[in-house]
């Protein structure tokens, strides 16, 4: 019987060890400049402000924001997991805070995304938000989300798929769609290091929304 009761002990922590690797590592305090490739994540504001309720950005979900697609950041991360808050790194300056200025939502997050995933970049805070405008600007919007005036309906896939019609060089295996309750969320590009191109990344395609399909909810 105890022999039965160590053998399933040893069991129960392999699994639990497993599930932990099978969910990549997060390495806080890692090496700046140490990692594999750069995700981009934009959040569709009509769904992050449905979602988020009460702990919402005010300036994003502010009425007559009319904000669709925005930069949530721009995440250095290696092939399983990801470097966060790699600091102390100095505070960004008024100069700096310029470079990201129309991409973030609110200076708030761009000061927050800087201490968590820019720190990790091995740039500047100036160079990190000047990437960040680089990898925003290669990406364009599919059609039938740049004016985004009314609710629509897509699956995971078929919204990927838009994407990659809209941007040559892109894959389905190159990013993922994120969503929750029903509503999309945001859309994560996997993009080289260097910001030249996009990248297969397993571990961020395999993240995706798992719903079947899901409200891309109007820009109001």
């Amino acid at each position: 019987m105890l022999l039965k009761r160590i053998a399933a002990g040893i069991l129960a922590i392999g699994a639990l060890a497993g599930t932990a690797f099978a969910q990549g590592r997060n390495d806080r305090g890692g090496t700046p400049g140490d990692f594999d490739f750069y995700v981009l994540a934009l959040s569709w504001s009509p769904g992050f402000c449905e979602i988020e309720g009460d702990r919402r950005n005010r300036e994003q979900c502010a009425p007559g924001a009319n904000l669709g697609f925005v930069v949530h950041g721009l995440w250095p991360q290696y092939e399983r997991g990801y470097p966060s808050d790699c600091g102390p790194g100095r505070s960004p300056s008024r100069i700096a805070m310029e470079q990201a200025d129309g991409l973030f939502p609110s200076d708030g997050l761009a000061r927050h995304q800087w201490r968590k995933h820019g720190t990790c970049s091995g740039s500047s805070p100036a160079d990190y938000f000047a990437d960040v405008r680089r990898a925003r600007e290669k990406i364009k919007i599919p059609p039938a989300l740049q004016k985004g005036d009314s609710e629509q309906s897509w699956t995971a896939l078929d919204l990927e798929r838009a994407f990659a019609d809209a941007n040559p060089g892109l894959r389905t295996d190159m990013m993922s769609v994120s969503c929750r309750r029903g509503v999309l969320e945001e859309v994560r590009i996997c993009l080289s290091k260097d910001l030249r191109g996009f990248r297969t990344c397993q571990e961020v395609d395999r993240s995706g929304c798992r719903a079947r399909d899901f409200r891309v909810n109007a820009i109001r």
